[in-house]
């Protein structure tokens, strides 16, 4: 199972810290920052340019701590609450499946952080060099849940964020 769960850790880890410097930096041809803002504006996540920064850093991060095995739990929470909010905001209304722009893969992605959580991110980790190759169900599902209760905060305070707000962060109103 070490092999296993090793490859599911790089795999997801370093697409989700790819995809987190396509929204920060424009790397392996995506939007950069700005890009970001202008669909994060686009969405109604007011501020715009904290909350592309916001997906941006847990992307990255939390892809890079996912593949390294490192504060697990925490990179599950940061990356269920971004694909989280991916559903609510543009996948959802689609349905499941991706072929239509559902949130198909987006579950999946929630269900391989819960299992690198839940199983543990294994021997080869650095959650294991501080004595934690297995973290266990409860704390996955608590992690998981930490990052859909985040993506819930996120999207009502961006609803309650007045225009105005948009502009004092650097960014036009929407």
């Amino acid at each position: 199972m070490a092999l296993g769960t090793l490859a599911l850790r790089l795999t997801v880890g370093g697409f989700f810290t790819a995809h987190g410097l396509q929204k920060l930096r424009g790397s392996f041809g995506g939007p950069g920052i700005e890009g970001t803002t202008g669909m994060m504006r686009s969405l109604g996540m007011r501020p715009a340019r904290r909350n592309a920064h916001a997906v941006a850093w847990s992307e990255t991060a939390g892809g890079a701590a996912l593949a390294l095995g490192a504060a697990t739990p925490l990179a599950a929470a940061a990356l269920t609450a971004t694909m989280t909010t991916a559903i609510r905001t543009v996948h959802g209304k689609n349905g499941p499946w991706n072929t239509n722009g559902g949130y198909e893969f987006n579950a999946v992605l929630i269900s391989a952080v819960l299992a690198a959580v839940a199983d543990g991110p294994g021997p080869v980790s650095l959650d294991a060099l501080i004595g934690r190759p297995k973290w266990g169900a409860l704390t996955g599902v608590l992690a998981v849940a930490g990052g859909v209760a985040a993506s819930y905060a996120v999207t009502e305070l961006a609803k309650r964020t007045p225009e105005e707000a948009e502009e004092e962060s650097g960014g036009p109103a929407a």
